[in-house]
């Protein structure tokens, strides 16, 4: 391997590739609060013997490079055989005990990167900022569920599904069974409750550099991170992402979303105050 003078690399070069990679496994840091970390960036966009160097340590350690630029930093994601991977399922079993609850965080995680960035140009402009509250999340998602109700009734389907049955005909009537807040006389969040489960979910997605804290209005407000928009990329073309938005609960036109209402909507199992989130660019 040459360097971009036709020389060979060093073992301080694979170093620094290594200090590089070792930057992109810091979820928070951003190459403009480092210095160190700003001009390795920039040299793996420069310098193509390192950027490959740099690529090959990743990829060494299980790693998938997303990007590496000045707005996202190194962003990885880990592969599934990696040591720093983190499976839905690990974070879930951590977060609660019962299955049912396992299956609500999955939710709320698909939930808030759909309403994060509804529309496929939202993905594709790195400029865009999408902000959610956790009580946005959670009216979006019993919204959700009323259209998955209408659409079974329509369809002669009431009885309950198969526990196995996939996408998210089976998810609806668990999520709108669960309590919004918990039964507590001053309506605090339960964890149990589901915008207790969000609560839990987006703060996974904060400590993992996705989302950013901005308020406390709305159960929490959050924006989103370059980081978040590479990996809902990643993720955008799956069954259930595709699903949840073809329901068109979060119609989007001119850069601004909001919940659409049902035919018969009369508030009922939705958090007062909801605070549903807008989209708008950066």
């Amino acid at each position: 391997m040459r360097d971009r003078e036709g020389g060979a690399l060093t073992a301080g070069d694979v170093a620094d590739a290594a200090r590089l990679v070792g930057f992109g496994l810091q979820p928070k840091l951003l190459p403009a609060r480092d210095a160190e970390y700003a001009e390795l960036i920039r040299r793996h966009r420069e310098d193509p013997g390192f950027a490959r160097t740099a690529d090959a340590v990743a990829a060494g350690l299980g790693l998938i490079v997303l990007e590496v630029s000045p707005r996202a930093g190194m962003a990885v994601a880990a592969a599934e055989d990696s040591v720093f991977a983190v499976r839905m399922g690990d974070y879930t079993r951590r977060a609660a005990s019962d299955a049912g609850d396992r299956f609500l965080h999955g939710l709320a995680h698909l939930a808030a990167a759909a309403l994060a960035f509804p529309r496929p140009e939202d993905l594709a402009d790195d400029g865009y900022i999408g902000r959610i509250t956790v009580n946005g999340v959670d009216a979006f998602v019993r919204q959700a569920c009323r259209r998955l109700e209408e659409r079974a009734g329509e369809s002669g389907e009431i009885t309950d599904p198969a526990s196995d049955a996939p996408g998210l005909e089976a998810a609806w009537r668990v999520y709108s069974r669960r309590s919004a807040t918990g039964a507590t006389k001053d309506a605090r969040r339960l964890a149990g409750s589901t915008t207790g489960i969000i609560a839990k979910a987006v703060t996974f997605l904060v400590d993992s550099g996705f989302l950013q804290r901005t308020g406390d209005e709305a159960g929490g407000t959050y924006r989103t991170t370059a980081r978040y928009q590479l990996q809902v990329r990643d993720m955008a073309g799956s069954s259930a992402m595709a699903e949840l938005l073809e329901l068109g609960v979060v119609p989007v036109t001119d850069g601004t979303a909001s919940l659409l209402p049902a035919a018969s909507d009369d508030g009922t199992d939705l958090v007062a105050d909801a605070g549903l989130p807008f989209h708008t660019p950066a």
